[in-house]
């Protein structure tokens, strides 16, 4: 089955909407939402070396926008295999680095099959950073930073996204996870 870009781009509008702004999985998200402000680039290439160099357009066309604040990379036709997206994370952020990135914009990552390092694949915890498909999120650090400062101790939301996640389960949030896989944007 063909996805196209606007299906795929409609898909993750709506689990930004009610997953990550709804469930306020990230607290800096909604602003961002609400002004309009994230950007949504599809990826279609199955080749990882296209997909770092679509990494670095969109890092300099974030350069280019300070209007824009933050983008949100959807791969749907690269890493299905969650063990193959890690090395491309990896070697995102060594070109990132290798560029002098490094200060400027850092990444947070997301996949359907998204799993952290001493957790079980089924653990409702990997439900925090579970997405529609593979993506990175480039986050401008110096904009972070301000959140942070508006935010205070931002090390609490980690915790707190877990036991949202236990407290909301693994059915409810599988369904949420269907309902934004058939969600048509209506904005």
């Amino acid at each position: 089955m063909h996805l196209s870009e606007q299906l795929v781009t409609e898909q993750t509008q709506a689990w930004v909407r009610s997953f990550i702004v709804g469930m306020n999985v990230c607290p800096f998200a909604q602003r961002e939402v609400e002004r309009g402000s994230v950007r949504y680039v599809v990826v279609r290439s199955k080749q990882s070396s296209v997909a770092l160099e679509e990494l670095m357009a969109e890092i300099n066309f974030l350069d280019q926008n300070p209007d824009v604040e933050t983008t949100l990379i959807i791969f749907p036709t690269l890493f299905a295999e969650f063990i193959q997206y890690l090395d491309f994370v990896d070697a995102a952020e060594e070109l990132m680095f290798e560029q002098g990135c490094e200060g400027v914009y850092q990444l947070a990552t997301f996949h359907p099959k998204y799993c952290f390092a001493g957790t079980e694949e089924e653990d409702v915890s990997n439900y925090t950073n579970r997405s529609p498909y593979p993506m990175l999120h480039i986050i401008r650090e110096e904009s972070m930073e301000k959140a942070i400062e508006y935010y205070g101790d931002t090390a609490v939301i980690p915790e707190r996204n877990i036991e949202l996640m236990e407290t909301t389960g693994k059915d409810a949030l599988n369904a949420l996870m269907q309902q934004c896989m058939q969600s048509k944007n209506k904005e």
